[in-house]
């Protein structure tokens, strides 16, 4: 990268620090540290758990996804505005009203304090494990990219987060996050104009999105009863109505968010938010995929995104088989360009049977490359025993760093950065909550200052964010982060 682009990850992980600790207000005490003295408006906050679910893994993986397959796991969101509207009018209120830190606290309320801690346990054990695999998956992406350890990757990532949750608390973590939302959305809208930019002269967006369709990548409904398709319209409103109940109103890591709010009202208008912008902002992800497939129809494309797959290939005993396999999928590419031109050719006229041809001729086309590129993964698989490997994850950071123009470059590796952060201070944050309210509150000191308890939550913040660091350089080592 050039000095330009690491000087404005430089800047970027300098002033997201300070800044967090700059509007930090209220944090000598307890309620103000956990929840910012329940006083943020439902906007912040509605931004806050957006950002929280907009990880890295988003930013990197659901890019990927929509280059390979399109805009078909839209439909995994379709229930969140209904599990927003149940949340709202139960859980919501129940929280808020009880005047909790914690889920989990309100469970001993309504059960036992047994209840309470197994649960909160359980809370403290998936959720620190599952942000070391948050750290890891960009970790591993962004060091191939950028040329560093996964060690030094995970600890810029995780470190930086860390120092100002622990010491600006979830005043710092919500104003933080509602300016990496603001950093993410600028950065994907930047990208989708240079993909833009780059397609053929003489194939306008329009036509581009047409071929796009002739494949399925703008298919958003499947009314398909097929328990084998992964992606359908009652997957989305069935099984992610549950799961996004549950995330939402029993994870420490939401709760915590419309805790902070100043009002009930405010909490519910905070989830709605959430609920019908998540949508449009998951379509914009996707979108980024689809015309990246665009551009890389009619721009030349590596076989292999991951370089380090593809330099251990090219280097290694099966150099030969890779070349030829090369090879194919050069010639394959260029008749899928042609196919792909032609197709916009016909698109501009107004013959209904040469666009028809024309639109098989590229099925077929499209078709070819992506059994080339399934051989090409395949003979990684068997080179190095990873039997899930799938480089999708590193489509759009290939794109970053060889087509977008110096400055765009720091500045989607900085906002990459910045969707990873924002997940990772609100898990930390809850992490830490969980741990001096539901135990060490609890149990080991029931009565003290608040400035003692402000101490420990720190420590238990440092802890946790040093914790998930070193899950995540194990993580990196045991193969599929998917299956981790």
């Amino acid at each position: 990268m050039h000095p330009i682009d690491w000087t404005i990850i430089a800047v970027y992980l300098t002033w997201i620090v300070w800044d967090g600790l700059r509007l930090t207000k209220r944090s000598h005490e307890l309620e103000g540290y956990f929840l910012a003295s329940r006083s943020l408006p439902w906007w912040a906050v509605g931004l806050s758990v957006m950002a929280t679910q907009l990880s890295a893994i988003t930013m990197i993986g659901t890019t990927g996804q929509g280059y390979a397959d399109g805009m078909r796991f839209l439909q995994f969101y379709y229930a969140l505005p209904l599990a927003m509207i149940v949340l709202s009018v139960t859980l919501v209120p129940f929280f808020h009203n009880a005047k909790v830190f914690t889920a989990y606290e309100y469970l001993e309320q309504r059960f036992d304090a047994k209840t309470r801690a197994f649960t909160s346990l359980l809370f403290l054990f998936s959720r620190s494990m599952s942000l070391g695999v948050v750290i890891s998956a960009p970790a591993v992406v962004l060091a191939v990219v950028l040329g560093i350890s996964v060690t030094n990757t995970a600890l810029l990532i995780a470190l930086p987060t860390a120092v100002y949750t622990m010491f600006g608390g979830v005043q710092a973590v919500t104003w933080t996050d509602v300016k990496q939302v603001v950093l993410i959305v600028f950065g994907l809208v930047a990208a989708i104009v240079v993909l833009v930019l780059g397609l053929p002269a003489e194939v306008s967006v329009p036509q581009a999105l047409r071929i796009a369709g002739a494949t399925g990548r703008l298919q958003t409904f499947d009314f398909s009863f097929d328990l084998t398709n992964q992606y359908t319209f009652w997957s989305g409103t069935i099984a992610a109505f549950f799961l996004f109940c549950s995330y939402f109103g029993t994870d420490q890591s939401q709760v915590q968010r419309y805790l902070a709010a100043n009002s009930v009202s405010a909490a519910r208008s905070s989830l709605m938010m959430s609920a019908y912008w998540k949508i449009p902002l998951q379509a914009l992800v996707l979108l980024v995929g689809v015309f990246m497939f665009l551009f890389y129809l009619f721009t030349p494309a590596p076989m292999l995104f991951n370089a380090v797959h593809d330099r251990e290939l090219r280097e290694g005993p099966r150099a030969a088989e890779y070349g030829a396999l090369e090879g194919r999928f050069v010639a394959a590419n260029e008749a899928r360009r042609a196919a792909g031109l032609a197709l916009a050719e016909a698109d501009a006229g107004s013959d209904p049977t040469g666009r028809a041809a024309a639109g098989g001729e590229f099925t077929a086309r499209e078709a070819e490359v992506r059994a080339i590129r399934g051989e090409a993964l395949a003979l990684v698989r068997d080179a190095t025993g990873d039997q899930s490997f799938n480089d999708v994850n590193y489509v759009f950071p290939t794109f970053i760093l060889t087509q977008m123009p110096v400055g765009l470059i720091g500045l989607l590796i900085a906002a990459i950065f910045a969707a990873a952060m924002s997940t990772i201070s609100a898990e930390m944050a809850s992490l830490s909550t969980a741990t001096v309210i539901d135990f060490y509150r609890r149990y080991a000191r029931k009565e003290a200052p608040d400035r003692h308890y402000l101490w420990v939550s720190r420590l238990a913040t440092g802890f946790w964010g040093l914790f998930a660091s070193g899950v995540a350089i194990w993580a990196a080592e045991l193969g599929s982060l998917i299956e981790v």
